[in-house]
């Protein structure tokens, strides 16, 4: 693939000034899954961001799973780099220290953020799958994040099956590409910025890579979301609810028909910001090629496909200093 690949598709946003609000409780029950996938794919198209409630993930879940998050995040130093992400070779998960990562496209600004990657656990060790590094006398941490992967894994099925119905595809079209998915569960620590330095923020101005992101945050808000005429929105933390945003395989996939958003995180609070992000994409071979449904005489399909093991493989090998140094590491999956 080409450098361009890395960067952002077009997509067909509007000048939108907020994010819609979403009752999949008719999605999760099978109950009208199809006028649910109406809502989902109108928000993609304009917005490409929008919240879900009524999900069915337990409340209490959510607040035991921030427990554990900073718990995590107030270890010592020495603890986390045990764990650091270098040392689980091509799994690629584990701990990222603070401005380890650029997200912002046209490298503007340095990330603050801290955060610590986490998937699902196989014996087997190939690019982006194997174990996860945990820290030591932390039980209660890999048990609840085990616990919200599983609901997090659950949900995204629903969505995505929206997703499906949403484009005039078999609900399961996306599934039957996703029955090994690259996933990450990411946990952020956002420590508060400085509003006089431009030159530093929670994290930059970027798009997500994948097919759809899961995120759940905590009061003190920050997200922002950028229109069609380069005005930043505020996604502020709804009760209950999780932002769901779609990443630029999707924008791909749909000819640009679904919008892959620009956001950010601007922690300006004075206080400590964490938020939970779970990720899921396609398996690692499967194709990335424009879907049947999003192609006519002027919007032709994309000829040159590529996988989605390979798009991961350029994007983090781009992210990471250790897989660039040792380039071989994802260069076989097994």
């Amino acid at each position: 693939m080409s450098e361009a690949s890395v960067n952002r598709f077009a997509s067909k946003q509007t000048a939108f000034h907020e994010i819609p609000v979403i009752d999949v409780a008719a999605l999760v029950d099978g109950s009208d899954p199809e006028g649910v996938a109406r809502q989902i794919g109108d928000s993609c198209e304009k917005v490409g961001f929008f919240y879900v409630k009524n999900h069915g993930v337990p409340s209490d879940l959510v607040k035991r799973m921030y427990a554990v998050t900073e718990e995590f995040f107030a270890l010592p130093e020495d603890v986390k780099d045990n764990v650091h992400v270098a040392k689980s070779g091509p799994t690629v998960r584990g701990y990222i220290p603070p401005s380890a990562e650029n997200a912002d496209q046209d490298k503007k600004t340095a990330d603050l953020k801290e955060a610590f990657d986490y998937g699902a656990k196989q014996d087997t060790v190939a690019p982006f799958f194997g174990p996860n590094l945990m820290p030591a006398d932390f039980p209660e941490f890999e048990a609840t994040c085990d616990e919200y992967y599983a609901a997090m894994r659950t949900l995204a099925r629903k969505l995505v099956s929206g997703f499906a119905i949403s484009l005039g595809l078999e609900p399961d079209y996306f599934e039957r590409i996703q029955t090994n998915p690259i996933t990450i569960q990411r946990l952020l620590h956002y420590p508060p910025q400085n509003p006089d330095d431009d030159q530093a923020i929670g994290i930059g101005a970027h798009t997500d890579k994948g097919i759809l992101t899961i995120l759940s945050q905590d009061n003190i808000g920050g997200l922002q979301v950028q229109n069609k005429d380069g005005e930043w929105i505020t996604a502020p933390p709804v009760e209950d609810a999780f932002v769901i945003n779609i990443g630029d395989l999707v924008a791909k996939m749909t000819n640009g028909k679904y919008s892959s958003t620009v956001h950010r995180v601007v922690n300006e609070s004075g206080a400590e910001r964490y938020s939970v992000a779970f990720f899921i994409d396609l398996d690692f071979d499967a194709p990335v090629e424009t879907l049947p449904t999003c192609v006519d005489a002027e919007h032709p399909a994309d000829p040159n496909p590529f996988t989605c093991g390979e798009y991961k493989t350029q994007w983090f090998t781009h992210v990471y200093p250790h897989l660039r140094d040792e380039p071989e590491i994802l260069t076989a999956h097994g």
